[in-house]
């Protein structure tokens, strides 16, 4: 994505990187790689979603390079990663560990972030080797592993076959975005971000997801519209996290709830009441604060005693609790909100998934 695309200003204005890096995946796809912040600081990985750029993190990024040495990357096909014939989520799996071998020593420890798509790269690696070198923690934000069409709330229509066709063919659809216009700002903000998001935060979003390649974005979205990475889900033995926007219409909170039953070391889920899909950019404080709380927890400080989990979002565990509790055996938080469906994976795709 060139800076002519991105916002300009404020917050979301992408940072200048202290040092920019190609990393070479397993089929030799380039990935365009940022790192900012000083070198001998803590690391943290950020990988985006579908059709995000690593201007996607810009507000983490400002935050978090003062004391942290982050580490962001365009995934292939998005923002300055040229596009690539391979589209899967062993492609994606194998782009995480050529970043990782690209920017840590061996041996070196870091908290991986991945919002929508990267959480699922995040999923798609959780067996591999060089992700389990170098993984000390997770976070997972706005995020599903299956059944992702079939749960989007996108399209207003009630739950079945029908609502699952129109919306495979509205987030699958090769229709151009075209420019970023009031029009095309409302329809974004309705489908991926919450009512209350501020006009700087839609434009933010809106420049980021137009800019992604209508090709790449028709490419990804066949991907996740078969997604199935519950095995996954099991294999990230690290501690992780979970972040959950309360109003996401693209991977609702089914989604969350069902990794908190399945992560094998959950240690915490944080709803964020009102906020969409676009959990970095609605809400970037409390995204930022748990990243940190990660990072000291377990890249630089001692993890927290078996059992042990950090304490997220109090108003998230005054509803559905009890609710809850039947039908999930996690951790001390429980996530509030709407009715618990154990065993579904909840709706994603969108522009920005």
């Amino acid at each position: 994505m060139s800076p002519a695309t991105s916002v300009t200003g404020g917050p979301y204005a992408p940072p200048v990187p202290s040092r920019t890096l190609t990393a070479v995946s397993a089929d030799g796809a380039r990935l365009h790689v940022e790192v900012h912040g000083p070198e001998h600081a803590p690391p943290v990985v950020l990988a985006h979603g579908w059709t995000c750029s690593t201007a996607f993190w810009a507000a983490q990024i400002r935050d978090l390079a003062t004391d942290h040495r982050v580490i962001a990357y365009d995934q292939r096909g998005h923002g300055r990663s040229p596009a690539s014939p391979a589209c899967t989520t062993r492609a994606l799996a194998d782009d995480l560990e050529a970043v990782l071998a690209r920017t840590l020593a061996p041996g070196e420890k870091t908290l991986v972030v991945g919002h929508s798509m990267g959480g699922m790269t995040v999923m798609a690696a959780a067996g591999r080797p060089r992700f389990q070198e170098h993984a000390a923690a997770v976070l997972l934000c706005s995020t599903g592993s299956s059944r992702l069409v079939a749960e989007a709330l996108v399209v207003p229509l009630r739950a079945g076959r029908v609502r699952t066709w129109v919306t495979g063919r509205v987030l699958g659809s090769r229709a151009p975005l075209g420019p970023v216009t009031p029009v095309a700002k409302s329809i974004l903000k309705y489908a991926t971000m919450g009512a209350g998001s501020a006009p700087h935060m839609v434009e933010a979003c809106a420049r980021i997801v137009h800019a992604c390649p209508r090709a790449v974005r028709h490419a990804w979205s066949a991907v996740l519209s078969a997604l199935d990475l519950d095995h996954g889900v099991r294999e990230l033995t690290v501690p992780t996290a979970v972040v959950q926007g309360s109003d996401d219409r693209l991977t609702p909170p089914v989604h969350a709830r069902a990794l908190v039953a399945a992560l094998p070391h959950c240690v915490g889920l944080t709803e964020l009441p009102g906020v969409g899909h676009m959990t970095p950019v609605e809400a970037p404080e409390p995204v930022t604060a748990r990243i940190r709380e990660l990072v000291g927890a377990y890249v630089t400080g001692a993890a927290p005693g078996p059992g042990s989990v950090p304490v997220q979002n109090r108003q998230a565990e005054q509803t559905g609790q009890a609710e809850q509790a039947e039908q999930t055996e996690q951790t001390d938080q429980t996530e509030p909100t709407g009715q618990a469906e154990p065993a579904v994976r909840a709706g994603q795709m969108k522009e920005g998934a």
